[in-house]
């Protein structure tokens, strides 16, 4: 379904634990907009709703948007630390095109 790699698994673990509110998990899921077309969007949650998708691993709870899944197949979440910053990428095989920033795709 979809795939945090260990750096992404340690960034939303890190992000979880600082959090000043009790936090579930991480959300991901796919916006109209952006430069290609869609966007992806995520974010720390309370909860999950009751018809996200869940997926976890080593503890960490991921909820995708229902109507984003088909989007997001095969996708996989790694977050980078370069000299132009840091932050979370996608490797998106149902992706047909993406912009530069690597935060939308069409």
């Amino acid at each position: 379904m979809i795939t945090l790699t260990d750096n992404a698994l340690e960034a939303v673990r890190s992000a979880i634990t600082g959090a000043p509110q009790s936090v579930e998990g991480l959300r991901i899921m796919v916006e109209a907009g952006g430069c290609a077309g869609y966007k992806y969007m995520m974010g720390l949650v309370a909860e999950a709703n009751p018809a996200d998708v869940v997926v976890e691993r080593d503890g960490i709870k991921v909820f995708l948007e229902q109507d984003s899944v088909p989007l997001l197949v095969g996708t996989t979440v790694d977050f980078v630390s370069g000299i132009e910053g840091a932050g979370f990428t996608f490797e998106n095989p149902q992706a047909q095109s993406k912009c530069s920033c690597g935060k939308s795709f069409g």
